[in-house]
């Protein structure tokens, strides 16, 4: 159920790349509002993240997850609807208030659902959706766009949201809620750091405000702003490619739509594989007796070297190796995007949405930076410097997982 929301979700994130090129025509946008405009999600997302991983702390995900998803969706329809640049950018920034606490719920799900052993093939399970779904999907929105317009792009993929929010309502369940669950099965998830006991508080007790003391743990711990500015390395190449990796195939490399379509999928394959191998790798390793933090890092350092390799695209001609060293990079990423393993080990337990919060809200100011200093640093015909850029952020990272992190423990408050 998570791996089809997430499709869904990145479907709703992804759509505006497939559609910049004709909308950028459409209105007569410059590289620089291009980037405004791809980077609108990324403003509201990031800033919600808190009050989000708050709300996620409070709100049982069976009303929360499906009240988001039609929110966010109806915000989709819409932007196929509107007929103006200002429009769809105020529409762009509903888009990221509903969709800001989707990644906290996931992570407050499979904490709840999986044992510690099994936690990170479960978040690379789910996490492949944003690849599978967008390299799947993005060759048939390019062919709607090209029979259709680009305004059906937006309408049908955030009419797909509004009837799997139903479907969860009706499916979803927490552990000790669940009929499919019984008491042995709840009893190995226990017993395997699970954790699904989370909400299980006094009826009748008060709900707790924001308190600055929980705020000040989350803020004050250096492992966790090793995972926080780790993740925004990360995130800047998932960005990069759900934002500008479609232009830059129209625009710098003259390929037509349907031909671009494709290759865009090819990147995202290879980052499926990547973030399936990622998770499966690392909970073998901790089956084997490896530590848990060599385990969880590992293959998020392994897959940030890799995604270095994008750089090599300044120095060549070639389509095929263009194509071979974005796929190589977003395989990359792929393999390192089990970070919200080190969340469901490293977080309090009682602020695991207030820390998945952070951990959101600060990865994803990448949202916001990447569409808008690449639209600032490329002209109408060299990219070259948004490949420096890329290579320079996610060598940052590595640094942050490498002398920032440390062992691999959850934060005592």
């Amino acid at each position: 159920m998570l791996f089809v929301t997430v499709v869904i979700n990145y479907m709703d994130r992804a759509n505006l790349s497939v559609a910049a090129p004709l909308i950028s025509k459409e209105f007569g946008l410059d590289t620089a509002q291009q980037g405004l405009l791809l980077s609108a999600f990324g403003w509201t997302y990031a800033a919600l993240q808190l009050p989000g991983g708050w709300l996620v702390d409070r709100v049982h995900p069976r009303l929360l997850y499906p009240a988001c998803l039609v929110l966010w969706s109806a915000a989709t329809i819409f932007m196929g609807i509107v007929g103006s640049f200002a429009a769809l950018i105020v529409l762009r920034l509903a888009v990221g208030i509903f969709e800001a606490p989707a990644y906290p719920i996931n992570n407050k799900v499979v904490t709840r659902w999986f044992p510690e052993r099994e936690r990170a093939t479960a978040i690379g399970f789910y996490t492949s959706g944003q690849f599978i779904g967008l390299a799947l999907l993005t060759p048939v929105l390019t062919w709607l766009q090209y029979v259709l317009s680009w305004h059906w792009i937006f309408v049908l993929t955030g009419a797909a949201g509004v009837v799997w929010a139903l479907v969860w309502y009706i499916v979803y369940r927490n552990p000790r809620e669940s009929t499919k669950a019984n008491a042995q099965e709840i009893a190995f998830i226990k017993e395997g750091g699970g954790l699904v006991d989370l909400d299980a508080t006094p009826a009748k007790a008060p709900r707790e405000r924001i308190a600055w003391a929980d705020m000040l743990i989350v803020l004050r711990r250096r492992k966790l702003w090793g995972i926080y500015l780790g993740q925004f390395c990360l995130t800047s190449t998932l960005w990069f490619f759900l934002t500008w990796f479609p232009s830059y195939l129209v625009n710098y490399r003259h390929m037509d739509y349907i031909k671009s379509g494709f290759l865009v999928s090819l990147p995202f394959l290879a980052a499926l594989v990547g973030v399936l191998l990622g998770g499966v790798l690392s909970d073998n390793l901790v089956k084997r007796g490896f530590n848990l933090g060599l385990a969880r890092k590992l293959p998020i350092i392994a897959g940030l070297l890799l995604s270095m390799t994008m750089i090599g695209a300044n120095f060549t001609d070639d389509t095929t190796l263009v194509v071979m060293f974005m796929s190589l990079a977003f395989f990359g990423n792929g393999l390192a995007s089990i970070t919200w393993s080190l969340v469901s080990a490293m977080a309090p337990a009682r602020l695991m949405g207030l820390t998945g919060g952070m951990f959101n809200f600060i990865g994803n100011l990448s949202s916001i930076a990447t569409p808008i200093v690449i639209g600032l640093l490329v002209s109408k015909t060299d990219f070259a410097p948004a490949f420096v850029y890329m290579t320079l952020i996610t060598a940052a990272g590595i640094c942050s997982y490498v002398f920032l992190v440390g062992k691999v423990e959850r934060v005592i408050e």
